[in-house]
């Protein structure tokens, strides 16, 4: 069980599902786990050999098979390839946005413009590939991966519809009937101590550790209105599935852990999350660390 140091998140202060606001503090208590969705498991191959004999002949078959697990979807890879372009503008930034949101990361739109969803879109498939130090720049080696990959991305969960988030990678995932829709960008708890401010209480301060708790959730409380000062800092639009732990935009989604706690999407992606109802009260939010 975390104690209110792990559990503090960004703010303390109840918040109804229309964005009024309770003097009662959070509750501290760690929503019950359950189990875990079952996990994907990689693809397969089955072979089986028949074999015939009689007193005249001998006949042998061999038939081989290859099936994929149904959340593993195969899609084509892009011809011509993607040019490795920075963050420049221009059609082949079209053409990036249009292949991001084919492989289910989002992007706002395939305007060409390169810009702050584009560059977090491109942070998150280098995190899932595991590059070292994604910047969210279209260099030569993601500019190959994307144009090569012949699979969705799949998270760990392939059953059920759920808000899953993996620390180790630092992504967010939206998994709907089994299958993994969408990826985010994310940034979660840094695991260090901090002492710092109380935004809300003048002249007080808070204590505890940046932790963002693992286990199986769910939303249970939600600030549908813009920014609002939270005790450690301003958080936007926050759907809470711990104590004082949400999922929330901000400014600052970096390719790093870097939150007291909270789960860090940017501003654009929590305005989608708001506006397509993908994250409903109530949700089954998973947290892991990771492969």
């Amino acid at each position: 069980m975390f104690g209110l140091a792990a559990v503090v998140g960004c703010s303390t202060a109840l918040t109804s599902s229309t964005g009024g606001e309770s003097a009662t503090p959070a509750e501290t208590t760690l929503v019950a786990t359950t189990a875990a969705p079952p996990t994907t498991a990689a693809p397969t191959t089955t072979s089986t050999t028949t074999t015939t004999t009689t007193t005249t002949t001998s006949t042998t078959s061999t038939t081989t098979t290859s099936t994929l697990p149904a959340n593993i979807i195969e899609i084509p890879v892009l011809d011509p390839p993607l040019a490795a372009i920075g963050t420049s503008d221009g059609e082949e930034a079209a053409r990036l946005q249009a292949r991001l949101l084919e492989l289910g990361f989002w992007v706002s739109g395939t305007d060409g413009d390169y810009g702050l969803t584009t560059r977090q879109a491109v942070m998150a498939f280098q995190k899932y590939m595991g590059f070292h130090d994604p910047d969210g720049k279209l260099d030569e080696q993601t500019a190959v991966a994307l144009s090569t990959m012949d699979l969705r991305p799949v998270s760990r969960a392939n059953s059920g519809t759920l808000v899953e988030i993996d620390k180790g990678k630092q992504l967010l995932y939206f998994v709907i009937d089994g299958k993994t829709e969408w990826v985010l960008n994310a940034s979660t708890g840094n695991g260090q101590e901090y002492t710092e401010p109380d935004q809300n209480t003048p002249g007080e301060t808070i204590s505890g550790v940046s932790l963002t708790p693992s286990g199986l959730h769910n939303v249970n409380r939600e600030r549908p209105e813009g920014w609002w000062e939270g005790d450690l800092g301003e958080i936007y639009r926050p759907k809470y599935f711990v104590g004082g732990v949400a999922v929330h935009g901000s400014n600052s989604i970096p390719n790093y852990p870097a939150s007291h706690g909270c789960v860090r999407v940017s501003v654009p992606a929590m305005d989608w999350i708001w506006e397509t109802g993908i994250m409903p009260m109530d949700t089954p939010v998973w947290v892991h660390d990771g492969a």
